[in-house]
């Protein structure tokens, strides 16, 4: 059976661009098992994802794993040293996104369609 720290590991290094700089360190106390996730800085916005859906996926997945060893899984993705805020990290849909600039009437206008 995989362990959490091996299945924490091979997650992300699929997921990174510097597998070698991937660091877990697992501590337990009595609040359950805390997977503390270190990466490069530029691979960080690939660990978190857009609007951080990936770190939720991960750690989804972990509790997961956690359940199947009766133990409660948590983890936390470290801040790169001296860096910048995790919030630079998170994508988020393009802000280019079109506005709608029309009003109906004229957006009708420009289809010609009679």
């Amino acid at each position: 059976m995989i362990d959490d720290t091996q299945f924490l590991e091979f997650v992300v290094k699929a997921l990174v661009e510097h597998p070698n700089d991937v660091k877990i360190k697992r501590t337990v106390d009595e609040m359950g098992v805390l997977m503390t996730l270190d990466v490069h800085p530029d691979d960080m916005g690939k660990v978190i994802g857009r609007a951080g859906n990936t770190a939720k996926a991960i750690r989804i997945l972990l509790r997961v794993v956690g359940m199947k060893n009766n133990a409660r899984v948590n983890l936390k993705i470290a801040e790169p040293a001296g860096g910048v805020p995790r919030e630079s990290y998170i994508r988020s849909a393009p802000s280019n996104t079109p506005v709608a600039s029309k009003s109906l009437d004229e957006a009708m206008e420009d289809l010609n369609l009679d």
